[in-house]
C-alpha cells in the first residue's frame, strides 16, 4: 500500500482539507520561468522515444526517499504549488536528455488515494510509485508493471521505547513483550503486513490496535507502554529531536526482516502502456539508476529542492533538514537503498519477488481482494531495462 495511507496519515486530520483548499503564493521569478528546452542534448537522448514531459506520480510529499527523482531536476524548474508538482529539464550526469520531467506529490495532494488509481485517472502520468503489495492487491482492477526499485528494502518498521522494552530486539520479541506488559502495537488499519504477521504467528489480536493516525500523541501518552509503526528512515529522528513531548531515542525492527519483503515505491507503468513505453524505458531506466547513485553520493542540491517544495506545497506536513540528512544516512546504513544481494542498483530479485507474491496473494485473497486470475509474479515486474553495470 502507498505510504500516505500506511505511514504518513498525520495530515489526514487537517491537512487533507488544507491540501484541497490552500492556494500557495507564487514563487520567485526564476521559479515561474518555463523550463529551458533549447539546451543541447547530451549523450542520452530521450526525445525520440519518450513523452516530451515524463510525468512521475509519487506516493507522498517530497522527501529524501524520493531523492533520485529530484536529482534529475535540480535547476531551471517551475513549481506549481496548486497542483503540488515541479517541472524542469530532465538531466543525466549534468546533461539535458531532450525531455522534461514533472514530479507530482502524492498523499494529501491526491486525496490519499493509491498511486495506481491516480495513474488510471490521468493518462498524462508516465510512471508512478507502486509498492509490490499494492500492485498485487490491485492487479485485477488497476494493473501495473514495475521497471525499477529505488528502494531495496522497505523502511516500514515497528518502534518501541528501549527503556520500557530493553530486551526487545526483533519482530519475534514484540508480541511476548507487549502481552507481558499489557501494551499494544498501534498501526494503520488495513495494513496488509499485519495480516501476514498474524498468519505467521508473530502477532495476535490481543496486542494489535489499528487506530494509528500518524500522529505521536497516543505513543507519547502511553509513556513507552505501546509500540507503533512508522518509517525507519524518519520517525526515530523525529521522535528524538522534533517531538518535544517525547525527546528521547526509540528502537525499531524492520517488517522486512520478518518476511514481508515488499519493494517500496517501485517505479511502475500501467500494464497496458508497457509495450508502448518500452523503447522509452530502455533508455530512461538507466538514467533513473544513475540518478539514484548520484543522489546518495551528494544529496545536498536535491534535498534543498525537496525542502523548498515541502514549504511551498504547504500541505500541513513538515520536513526538516535534520530529517532529510538522517534519512539519507539511515537508508544507506540499513541497506534500504543499495545493490541488494548482487552488484546492481535498482533491479528486482526474482526469488524474493516470487516468495513475496505467494505470501501477499494469500493475504489479499483472505481479505477478499485476490490478485488477477491467472497472474504470476513475473507479470508484475521486469528487469529487462536495468543496466547491470550501475551500482553503489
Amino acid at each position: 500500500m502507498q505510504r500516505s495511507t500506511l505511514l504518513r496519515a498525520t495530515a489526514a486530520t487537517g491537512a487533507f482539507a488544507i491540501a484541497l483548499t490552500l492556494t500557495s503564493c507564487a514563487g520567485s521569478a526564476a521559479e515561474q520561468a518555463a523550463p529551458a528546452t533549447d539546451m543541447p542534448i547530451g549523450s542520452v537522448d530521450l526525445s525520440a522515444d519518450c513523452p516530451s514531459t515524463i510525468v512521475v506520480q509519487t506516493d507522498w510529499n517530497p522527501e529524501a526517499e524520493h531523492g533520485h527523482l529530484y536529482e534529475m531536476i535540480k535547476d531551471d524548474y517551475t513549481i506549481d504549488a496548486n497542483t503540488k508538482s515541479v517541472t524542469g529539464p530532465l538531466m543525466s550526469d549534468g546533461e539535458y536528455t531532450g525531455v522534461n520531467l514533472e514530479i507530482r506529490a502524492g498523499g494529501p495532494a491526491i486525496g490519499f488515494q493509491t498511486v495506481s488509481a491516480q495513474m488510471y485517472q490521468d493518462d498524462k502520468i508516465t510512471l508512478g510509485y507502486v509498492s509490490t503489495d499494492e500492485a498485487i492487491q490491485l492487479s485485477a482492477t488497476t494493473p501495473t508493471k514495475a521497471v525499477m526499485a529505488p528502494l531495496d528494502i522497505s523502511p516500514t518498521m515497528v518502534m518501541w521505547d528501549p527503556a520500557t522494552y530493553p530486551d526487545v530486539k526483533t519482530i519475534q520479541d514484540v508480541a511476548p513483550a507487549l502481552e507481558k506488559n499489557g501494551g499494544v502495537w498501534r498501526y494503520f488499519d488495513g495494513s496488509a503486513y499485519i495480516e501476514y504477521l498474524k498468519s505467521a504467528g508473530l502477532a495476535n489480536a490481543s496486542i494489535l490496535d489499528g487506530s494509528y493516525d500518524g500522529t505521536p500523541s497516543n505513543f507519547v501518552a502511553a509513556g513507552g507502554k505501546d509500540m507503533q509503526q512508522g518509517f525507519a528512515s524518519a520517525e526515530p529522528y523525529v521522535y528524538q529531536n522534533e517531538v518535544s513531548a517525547w525527546g528521547k531515542p526509540v528502537k525499531f525492527a524492520l517488517i522486512h526482516d520478518a518476511g514481508w519483503q515488499t519493494y517500496q515505491s517501485s517505479m511502475s507503468v500501467k500494464k497496458d502502456d508497457f509495450d508502448k513505453l518500452s523503447p522509452c524505458l530502455s533508455k530512461l531506466v538507466p538514467v533513473l539508476q544513475k540518478a539514484g547513485v548520484a543522489y546518495y553520493k551528494d544529496p545536498k542540491a536535491a534535498n534543498d529542492l525537496i525542502l523548498k517544495l515541502v514549504d511551498e506545497y504547504a500541505t500541513g506536513w513538515t520536513y526538516t533538514q535534520g530529517v532529510a540528512d538522517y534519512s539519507v544516512k539511515t537508508q544507506v546504513d540499513l541497506g534500504l537503498v543499495g545493490n541488494g544481494t548482487d552488484s546492481t542498483y535498482g533491479n528486482f530479485d526474482d526469488a524474493r519477488f516470487a516468495d513475496f507474491y505467494t505470501k501477499a496473494a494469500k493475504v489479499y485473497t483472505d481479505l477478499g481482494t485476490p490478485p488477477a486470475s491467472g497472474e504470476t509474479a513475473k507479470d508484475l515486474y521486469t528487469n529487462e531495462f536495468i543496466d547491470t553495470s550501475i551500482s553503489f
